[in-house]
């Protein structure tokens, strides 16, 4: 896409992300038009249901509009495909102790804690407790809860890219990303895996959402840990799965690096 036809997509994104933030949803209202579908099918259970108990009043509609066309599941996804390839990489390795810092806990974490349980970061609370999952609330910038070398099994999965724009209440810092990159390094036993992920293409900042860093920025921060396999998801939403770095399209504007590290 031409540069004027990027910016162009690239506004239209940010004012539809501010509707919704409004509460107003302006692609949403586009399936107003299968309301039509939805007042027949109506009219077709009422006068095909022989249950009483099971007959639709007014104060029970629960218009879905959306799901007349939907497939089965989502799956060309940077979270789908970066939870299954870390949990399965963990799976597989079965460490002693596994740590991890910020990721998703409705997807990549309720895959570990069903063979191994997990301690686990975040700046945010956890209200409610779950079972096997230890939590620590701080912020990770420093990881100064951690001794060097002290962490034998280490993940964080689109993370890196929040730290120091203040979305979670984080404190303003344009340089904490790379802090946080280097306490990673840092606290990863010799010997030990780091399953790291994050936004990849066009090195930019998306304030306050996220940051989106070129590949050799990545391998540069963690110069101190080798490279043990490379996949990526690319902007469609499709994995690419022990790729060379070579092989990554420089010219992404949003996919995800997927880095298994470990310190020799």
């Amino acid at each position: 896409m031409n540069s004027p036809g990027r910016r162009l997509l690239n506004v239209f994104q940010s004012f539809h992300r501010l509707f919704l933030y409004c509460g107003i949803d302006p692609v949403g209202l586009l399936r107003l038009r299968h309301l039509g579908k939805f007042l027949s099918d109506w009219r077709k259970y009422q006068r095909s249901n022989p249950e009483p108990a099971f007959r639709i009043e007014l104060e029970s509609l629960f218009p879905i509009l959306g799901d007349f066309h939907s497939n089965a599941g989502e799956v060309l996804d940077d979270y789908f495909h970066q939870d299954l390839w870390a949990a399965r990489k963990i799976y597989r390795a079965r460490p002693a102790r596994h740590v991890d810092i910020g990721s998703r806990i409705d997807g990549f974490i309720a895959h570990l804690l069903v063979f191994m349980p997990v301690e686990y970061v975040d700046i945010r609370p956890l209200l409610h407790p779950v079972k096997d999952l230890t939590v620590i609330q701080s912020d990770a910038t420093s990881l100064s809860m951690y001794s060097d070398n002290s962490i034998p099994s280490l993940s964080s999965l689109h993370v890196a890219e929040h730290f120091g724009l203040g979305r979670y209440s984080d404190p303003i810092d344009p340089t904490a990303c790379f802090a946080f990159m280097s306490s990673l390094a840092r606290v990863l036993a010799p010997g030990g895996r780091l399953y790291f992920s994050a936004p990849m293409g066009r090195e930019r900042v998306e304030f306050n959402a996220h940051r989106v860093f070129a590949l050799q920025t990545v391998l540069s921060r963690f110069s101190a840990l080798k490279l043990l396999s490379f996949s990526f998801v690319d902007d469609s939403g499709r994995l690419h799965e022990k790729a060379d770095t070579q092989d990554f399209p420089h010219q992404s504007q949003y996919a995800c690096g997927l880095f298994e590290f470990t310190k020799e």
